[in-house]
């Protein structure tokens, strides 16, 4: 069969659209930059508007490279999970700007739930913990201090980005695929539809949301005025799923770490619900044909944000790549380790309120070892999420890893370094967009199944641990103190 696979791939700190042969071969990229908005601390927006204007832009460009809409046989799109748009069902533009995962404004919403004794209740329906990073405690927020959303009535509509680039695409499609719809807290993980429990608890009305559908099929086409033709809507699935598939961690036990904005880590589990004892969390992986398949996760909220804000904010670096470099210049990190709880604390130790910290200066520290310490912190985190895993019965074979941080040389070896496995590094690492490449095929017909639809996915590099158990060891401990520190 000939043609291309169109993908939407919209992230935290840009949007993109990426053209993709059959065979897997990405033919195309095209990209912007999101602007961040910061209006308080612990506030982070975005501007839905701009998300939907750039996507656009971004996937005309890639129509235009594969020669028009006809020989593009499925779209499939990934998101910046758990981030919430408001917007109003007759015109399609957004009411206020939409609130981002990383966003920590409702803490004390989520706090107050924990203290009524709600905890439970929602970890056990849903496999998530009480958190603002989830997207229901930011639906309440929405309803509760807009008032053009709670005038809207019943032409409020809420949804994470696909369901938003969906509604938009399509002239008035409101769906969300379960992927998705699990990171809300308000839907069970063993239920089809919105809870009326949890939809109660938050105080969100179930006329506001988008129907839960599966992740891969012929969901809707897109209204041909906004690509020259319609092409069918195909593929939809969070980030870190998406990257899941894209890695091929399809049979239980299958483990890989997107290194992104934040650090996401999923180990495959089948259709089995994992119970997590260790605060991690479930999560549905993907949807298809009604049949779910879950994941054990653990996330971590800042990975690549925090080189970019060295660069960005401090000054420390020119570039991101620059940290590689920077790192090989010091035999050691100088006893200096940087925490960067820039916003709060992910898996596992959920701690909204924790602030970032760096220790271990002196005199003899300089901007290699700041650079070494920030990126020795990816490889600590994930001994964390390792050593959590484990303790829930999950043991980790091997990584494979992804996402823009990946590319990093020294950081890979560290990581293979400091969780003594193999780190595996696929030859085109921008995973997430192939995975929904991957559900936008078996949507369209193209593949028979997910299993079928790896072929996609190319060549692979496996990094070995090289480091002397004891380094291994003093540098943990020293990980741990600056930790207990916060």
């Amino acid at each position: 069969m000939n043609g291309t696979i169109l993908v939407i791939d919209e992230g935290t700190t840009s949007t993109r659209a990426m053209l993709f042969g059959l065979d897997g071969t990405c033919m195309g990229t095209a990209q912007q930059e999101l602007t961040q908005y910061y209006p308080a601390a612990g506030h982070v927006e975005h501007d839905a508007e701009e998300i939907w204007r750039k996507t656009l832009a971004c996937a005309r460009e890639m129509v235009a490279l594969a020669g028009g809409t006809d020989g593009i046989l499925g779209l499939g799109i990934t998101n910046q999970r758990e981030t919430v748009v408001a917007w109003d069902r007759t015109t399609g533009e957004p009411i206020g700007r939409a609130i981002v995962w990383q966003d920590r404004r409702t803490a004390d919403r989520c706090e107050m739930l924990r203290d009524w004794g709600h905890e439970a209740l929602i970890a056990d329906k849903t496999g998530l913990l009480l958190d603002p990073y989830f997207s229901g405690s930011k639906m309440a927020w929405i309803l509760e201090n807009r008032a053009a959303a709670r005038d809207a009535g019943d032409r409020l509509a809420l949804g994470t980005i696909e369901s938003y680039l969906v509604y938009r695409l399509t002239g008035g499609l409101h769906v969300t695929d379960a992927s998705n719809a699990s990171r809300t807290m308000l839907m069970a993980l063993d239920a089809f539809g919105w809870d009326d429990e949890l939809l109660d608890l938050f105080g969100i009305e179930r006329r506001f949301l988008p129907e839960i559908v599966d992740c891969a099929g012929e969901f809707a086409r897109t209204v041909p005025d906004l690509l020259g033709g319609s092409i069918a809507i195909c593929g939809l699935a969070g980030d870190q799923q998406a990257a899941t598939i894209g890695q091929a961690c399809l049979s239980p036990g299958d483990t890989k770490a997107t290194f992104g904005t934040g650090a996401f880590i999923l180990t495959n589990s089948g259709p089995v619900i994992p119970h997590s004892r260790h605060r991690l969390i479930a999560t549905v992986l993907h949807q298809l044909g009604g049949v779910r398949h879950y994941a054990l996760e653990g996330s971590v909220f800042v990975a690549g944000s925090l080189i970019t804000w060295l660069r960005d904010e401090l000054g420390l670096l020119a570039t991101v790549a620059e940290t590689a470099e920077l790192a090989s210049l010091v035999p050691d990190n100088g006893g200096v380790y940087l925490v960067p709880a820039l916003s709060g604390l992910g898996a596992p130790h959920w701690r909204p309120d924790a602030k970032g910290a760096l220790t271990g200066l002196s005199f003899a520290t300089g901007r290699a070892h700041i650079a070494r310490a920030a990126l020795e912190a990816m490889a600590y985190m994930a001994h964390d999420l390792k050593s959590a895993f484990a303790a829930d019965g999950v043991e980790w074979r091997r990584l494979k890893i992804d996402g823009g941080m990946a590319a990093n040389d020294w950081m890979a070896q560290d990581l293979a370094d400091m969780l003594n496995l193999p780190v595996e590094r696929p030859d085109f690492i921008e995973t997430t967009a192939l995975g929904a490449a991957m559900l936008a095929g078996v949507g369209a017909g193209v593949f028979a199944s997910l299993d079928e639809a790896a072929l996609m996915r190319k060549g692979v590099r496996a990094i070995q641990p090289a480091i002397d158990p004891a380094t291994r060891s003093e540098r943990l401990e020293g990980w741990t103190r600056a930790l207990a520190r916060i």
